[in-house]
């Protein structure tokens, strides 16, 4: 396995989600370098519908490889806005760059607590801790 890619801008949780921060004060989500390469090459993508409340720390969304089905879990409570309708023909662009394809953007719910997110520092750490 090569060294996964852990972008310094971004927010991570101990179960491999990522989450990018907008202007907008919105939450794009997607799955983690070492998420993907572990899962292998990706074939199914089931997104959660828009408008779907979500809660921190519970699955809402499935990335399925020619290995194994793995749920997606929301790192905030919130509400989804917007979804990457092109995963649904080409599930294998998060292969490709896992941080350039978001999975979903979510609209945090009032005063929803942010403490499943770490650093990238905390994220990376936690990586070599696993391996």
């Amino acid at each position: 396995m090569n060294e996964p890619k852990v972008p310094g801008q971004l927010q991570y949780t101990d179960s491999h989600e990522w989450v990018r921060w907008e202007s907008d004060g919105s939450a794009t989500v997607g799955i983690t370098d070492f998420a993907q390469e572990s899962l292998g090459d990706l074939v199914f993508v089931e997104l959660p519908p828009v408008g779907r409340d979500v809660q921190a720390g519970q699955p809402c969304a499935v990335v399925e490889s020619v290995k194994a089905a793995s749920d997606v879990y929301a790192p905030i409570s919130g509400s989804v806005v917007a979804v990457n309708e092109a995963l649904g023909d080409h599930p294998e662009s998060i292969n490709a760059d896992a941080y350039a394809s978001w999975l979903f953007r979510l609209r945090p719910a009032a005063g929803a607590p942010h403490q499943r997110l770490i650093d990238a520092s905390a994220y990376a750490g936690q990586l070599e801790r696993d391996s």
